[in-house]
C-alpha cells in the first residue's frame, strides 16, 4: 500500500501521516529528509521529533531515498517519509546535476517492488504563482511532476488543508 499525503506548510499532513502510521499497528521507521542547516530547521525538526513515538525507527536521508527504502523494506512493516519535498530541494542544490531525475527515477521504481506499506509526505507546491526565480520554478515544476507520477501508482492520496484531509484517491480516510 503506498499512501501519499500532499498539503500546504502548517496543513496538517504529518500529524495525519503519523496518525495512519500509529493506527497501522504496523513496526515503523520514519525516513526524515531535512537537513538542519540553520536554527529555524533545526527548531522544525526538534518539534517533529517530540511528536513521533518513541518507538519508531529514525533515519536520515537528505538524497538517496529510494536504496533506503530498500533497505528498510520487509513485511508488516511501515514506512513513513516526510518530506518529499524537502527531498527534491536537497537534489536540486546538489553538485551533480543529474542527481534529482535519477533518484526521482529510483524511487518511482522501487515503490512499485516494496513488501512495506509507504507513507509519503509532501508538499503542494503549485497552488501560488509562478515563482520569479529559475531554481524555485524548477522546484515547482519537478515537484509537480513527481506527485503527478505518484498519484498514479499510489493506492490512496490525501490533500490536507486546515487540518481537514480530502481523499483524492482511495477509500475515504
Amino acid at each position: 500500500m503506498i499512501e501519499l499525503i500532499l498539503g500546504g506548510a502548517r496543513s496538517g499532513k504529518s500529524r495525519l501521516a503519523e496518525q495512519h502510521a500509529i493506527q497501522s499497528g504496523r513496526l515503523v521507521s520514519y525516513v526524515a529528509t531535512a537537513q538542519a542547516h540553520d536554527d529555524e530547521m533545526r527548531a522544525r525538526i526538534g518539534h517533529h521529533q517530540q511528536q513521533r513515538p518513541i518507538d519508531w525507527t529514525l533515519v536520515e536521508e537528505p538524497l538517496y531515498l529510494a536504496e533506503c527504502l530498500e533497505q528498510l523494506d520487509q513485511e508488516q512493516h511501515l514506512i513513513l517519509v516526510d518530506c518529499l519535498t524537502l527531498w527534491m530541494s536537497n537534489l536540486l542544490i546538489h553538485d551533480e546535476s543529474a542527481l534529482q531525475a535519477t533518484e526521482c527515477q529510483k524511487l518511482l521504481e522501487v515503490l512499485k517492488k516494496l513488501k512495506s506499506d509507504v507513507i509519503l509526505v509532501s508538499n503542494e507546491t503549485g497552488l501560488g504563482v509562478v515563482p520569479m526565480g529559475q531554481l524555485s520554478r524548477k522546484f515547482v515544476d519537478e515537484s509537480g511532476r513527481l506527485h503527478q507520477q505518484l498519484g498514479q501508482i499510489a493506492d490512496s492520496v490525501i490533500f490536507c488543508v486546515a487540518g481537514f484531509p480530502m481523499t483524492l484517491k482511495g477509500e475515504k480516510q
